[in-house]
C-alpha cells in the first residue's frame, strides 16, 4: 500500500467517535446497547452484520463450549502471574490468553483450517454423499499421518471416549440447520483414522468449534478469535476466584519445594 499516495490509508470500518456520537460498524452505539448481545455484537464486529437468530443460537453455543475447561495450563499462566503481580489483571489475563496454541484452543482454528481445505478442495456442500466425505476424508487423514502431523480436532487429555461438548454441538448445528460440510467432514475424519490407526480418537470441543465456526460462513482465520473471545471470560472468572482463593501461592510453593534437592540422575 502506498501510504505516500495521501491520508485515505488511515480509515476503519470497525467504529469511529465524535464529540456527541459513537458508531460501531455504521451503527449507533447507543441503539445496540440493550438491544444485541454481546456475541452478536461480536459477529457484527466481525462480518459486518447481525446474525439470524440460528446463527445467533450456535455461534453463542460454539463461545459458551470454549470458556472453561478447569485448571488448564493457560489458567495455571494466569493465576500465577496474577500471583506475582495482582496489580495487573490485564496482564494475568493476556498471559492465559498466550497459550492459545496447537494443545489447547487453537485447535479451534487449526480444525477449522485442516477442514475448510479439504471441503474447498473436493468441492463438498451440505448435501454431499457420505462416501465423498470418506473419500475426501481418506486422503487428508492420510497425509497428515504420513507428514508426522497430528490430525486436528481429535483426541483430547481428559475426554478419552467421548467429549461431552460435541454432540451438543451436532445437536444445535442440525436444530439450526447449520450442519454443514465442516462438521460433517469432521465426522468422517475420526472414522477413518479409527480405520487407519486402529483407535478410535474422539472428536474434541475445540475441533467442533471450528467446524462450526466454518458453517457458520464464519473467516477460518478468525476461529482462534473467537475462541481466545470466549476464553477471556473464564480466565476472569478464574482469576475473581484466585483473588478470594489464592492457587497460585501454594503451587509456587509446591513447585519450590519440590525443586530444592538435586537434579534427577
Amino acid at each position: 500500500m502506498n501510504q505516500a499516495a495521501g491520508s485515505d490509508w488511515v480509515r476503519s470500518g470497525i467504529g469511529r467517535s465524535t464529540a456527541d456520537a459513537i458508531t460501531v460498524r455504521g451503527r449507533d452505539l447507543t441503539d445496540l446497547m440493550g438491544t444485541v448481545t454481546f456475541p452478536d455484537l461480536a459477529w457484527l464486529m466481525v462480518t459486518g452484520r447481525l446474525p439470524g437468530a440460528d446463527e445467533s443460537r450456535l455461534f453463542n453455543a460454539v463461545l459458551v463450549s470454549l470458556a472453561d475447561h478447569g485448571l488448564t495450563p493457560s489458567v495455571l499462566a494466569a493465576r500465577l502471574t496474577y500471583t506475582g503481580a495482582p496489580e495487573a489483571l490485564q496482564a494475568a489475563v493476556a498471559a492465559g490468553l498466550l497459550g492459545a496454541g496447537s494443545v489447547y484452543l487453537g485447535p479451534t482454528e487449526d480444525t477449522a483450517r485442516f477442514l475448510h481445505a479439504v471441503v474447498e478442495a473436493a468441492g463438498l456442500d451440505a448435501g454431499s454423499d457420505p462416501a465423498a466425505f470418506h473419500g475426501a476424508a481418506e486422503s487428508a487423514v492420510r497425509a497428515e499421518l504420513a507428514a508426522g502431523l497430528r490430525v486436528p480436532g481429535l483426541g483430547h487429555p481428559v475426554h478419552k471416549t467421548t467429549d461431552p461438548r460435541v454432540p451438543r454441538l451436532y445437536a444445535l448445528a442440525a436444530e439450526c440447520d447449520r450442519l454443514g460440510p465442516h462438521l460433517r467432514l469432521l465426522e468422517a475424519v475420526a472414522d477413518v483414522y479409527e480405520r487407519q490407526r486402529g483407535r478410535r480418537l474422539p472428536i474434541n470441543g475445540a475441533g467442533a468449534a471450528g467446524a462450526a465456526l466454518a458453517d457458520l460462513g464464519l473467516p477460518v482465520e478468525m476461529a482462534r478469535g473467537f475462541a481466545v473471545l470466549a476464553r477471556t471470560a473464564g480466565l476472569v472468572a478464574h482469576l475473581a476466584e484466585e483473588r478470594e482463593w489464592p492457587l497460585g501461592p501454594s503451587l509456587y510453593a509446591e513447585l519450590e519445594r519440590r525443586s530444592a534437592g538435586p537434579p534427577p540422575g
